[in-house]
């Protein structure tokens, strides 16, 4: 019921996007000893996971400042963790960062006191995900594409459609894909099948999977109540997916890169594939809490995910893509050129970057708002 409460009061923010005033700071300080950080699974490691993925511990060691770590799931559960408080920092998606800057929960960054900035690539650097009238209220941490994730055992050949998660059918095992694929436990995974109608269903004339006039909306419901009698477990626990994958004989779903390249390094017969429709995405953006209580260790921060082995490490091993595209070829981590290659550096203009629902939208004047996402998918997931 608490969390249940949360994301409630996370719901409950006007999505306005005029920018909020606050007073940003003119110099880093002293260390403050410590800092607490929203983020999803995998992306801040210090090697307890794996040993050779560490890019807190020298920050640690060379700040001063411990950082703390609260794993959360979806983007409403990290809204709703910074509308609570007690955070210094968060990695957004695009899907949460717009409606922290509308809440007021964030605050706008100083880039002047990020001696990396220059770095960042010039596609991010004003994106509409953290920029709001010109002004900055994120770092841009790492990008990468929600990807179909199968199992090479029952498909020999990597499938070509998004249709093997929302369409009835036999695999090409020759075994139904009943009770064998997953969703993504989030409203926004409402996009992924407009996305998917774009292709399949031109004549509703979807311009954008974020942007469904009611028409539309309803396609892409009863899209996902089909999905619904297919799939065996709505995933939101990137940990209990790949558990899935490997004991609960899941064989294709939506996944990040994440998953897989842990399936992969485990010898599970896992790949992914960007489907002929396309995909969503995400591409995250560490945001400083509108109250935080260590604003220092985090402008340390800031400049530690641009300038350190972060970008490099992190893009291995999350299989995403660097916000700082010298990370592909400097030699700061493990990164490489055809590592970023193969996590499609090269696919940018072709992923649909998760976004907030709003009424007014820019293709068709008035669209179906992210409340309703959330309502809806609800009931959709209880079978209605």
């Amino acid at each position: 019921m608490k969390k249940f409460l949360r994301t409630c009061t996370a719901l409950t923010v006007a999505v306005s996007f005029a920018a909020p005033a606050f007073a940003q700071i003119t110099e880093v300080g002293e260390s403050e000893g410590q800092l607490n950080v929203v983020a999803w699974a995998g992306f801040l490691e210090r090697g307890e996971t794996v040993a050779d993925f560490d890019w807190v511990t020298k920050f640690e060691e060379a700040t001063g400042c411990k950082i703390s770590v609260k794993t959360a799931n979806t983007s409403d559960e990290m809204v709703a963790l910074m509308n609570e408080g007690g955070f210094d920092l968060v990695t957004a998606s695009g899907d949460a960062s717009r409606r922290l800057i509308a809440g007021k929960r964030v605050q706008p960054i100083n880039i002047d006191l990020i001696p990396s900035w220059s770095k960042v690539d010039d596609r991010l650097k004003e994106a509409p995900w953290h920029t709001v009238d010109g002004v900055h209220y994120g770092v841009p941490y790492v990008w990468g594409p929600n990807v179909l994730a199968y199992n090479t055992d029952v498909f020999p050949e990597p499938p070509t459609s998004w249709n093997v998660v929302f369409e009835e059918m036999n695999l090409p095992d020759g075994k139904p894909n009943k009770g064998r694929v997953q969703a993504y436990d989030g409203p926004i995974h409402i996009a992924d099948a407009a996305l998917y109608l774009m292709t399949h269903k031109p004549e509703l004339g979807i311009a954008s999977p974020y942007e469904l006039n009611e028409a539309q909306y309803k396609e892409a419901l009863d899209l996902l109540r089909v999905q619904r009698t297919l799939a065996s477990r709505y995933w939101h626990d990137a940990f209990i997916q790949i558990d899935d994958f490997k004991n609960e004989g899941v064989v294709a779903s939506g996944s990040w890169p994440f998953q897989v390249n842990l399936l992969k390094g485990d010898g599970a017969p896992i790949s992914s594939v960007f489907p002929e429709e396309g995909v969503t995405g995400w591409a995250d953006t560490s945001m400083l809490h509108a109250d935080a209580a260590n604003p220092n260790c985090a402008y340390k921060w800031f400049e530690h995910t641009l300038s350190s082995n972060l970008q490099s490490d992190l893009s291995v091993w999350f299989g995403a893509n660097p916000s700082v595209p010298s990370a592909c070829t400097d030699g700061s981590g493990m990164l490489t050129a055809e590592i970023c290659e193969q996590n499609g550096s090269g696919n940018f203009e072709k992923v649909r970057f998760w976004q907030t629902p709003i009424t007014q939208c820019e293709s068709q004047g008035e669209c179906v708002p992210y409340y309703r996402w959330v309502s809806d998918y609800i009931a959709v997931i209880g079978g209605r």
